[in-house]
């Protein structure tokens, strides 16, 4: 049966870029890495050229092959909370580890990726039946950087 992989270029420091995205997404790990041997002009001899990863248990290999084709928002990895606690403590996270904010609960981490920290309701609100709900979610979540669940709820249901 075929498997889908995501597979992530970087220009520098995927192994640094590995190891933040496991230690702050749950259910994640480095499942291995493939170095480069001696007779390899790519890269030093030992050094790490791809590295494959879960995130919440999604496969990802990621690949250190210099700055030939950068991220861009054509691609970004969303991840969906239950609670607030958690989009505060993931979206912190990548902010204190050099990442920049943008809207949108969308942002950009230090090595070029974009992400989305958004609540997995979202999908539900924007998507409703109701569509004077779903426009006063989508005008509040437009209002915003990083996400806020009470709000986008508050706005979903008219008040405030």
């Amino acid at each position: 049966m075929p498997k889908i992989v995501s597979h992530l270029w970087f220009a520098e420091e995927a192994r640094q870029a590995v190891e933040f995205y496991v230690s702050i997404i749950p259910n994640s790990a480095i499942a291995g890495e493939t170095t480069v041997p001696a007779e390899t002009p790519s890269g030093p001899p030992g050094s790490v050229k791809v590295i494959e990863f879960t995130l919440d248990d999604q496969n990802f290999i990621a690949l250190e092959a210099g700055p030939l084709d950068p991220f861009n928002h054509a691609f970004s990895i969303q991840v969906q909370c239950d609670r607030q606690e958690e989009i505060d403590r993931i979206w912190d996270a990548f902010l204190a580890n050099g990442g920049e904010a943008e809207q949108c609960g969308w942002l950009k981490d230090r090595w070029g990726l974009s992400w989305q920290v958004a609540p997995r309701v979202l999908g539900e609100m924007m998507s409703s039946p109701e569509r004077d709900r779903a426009k006063r979610t989508a005008e509040a979540m437009l209002g915003m950087v990083k996400l806020d669940i009470a709000a986008l709820k508050r706005a979903f249901d008219g008040a405030g």
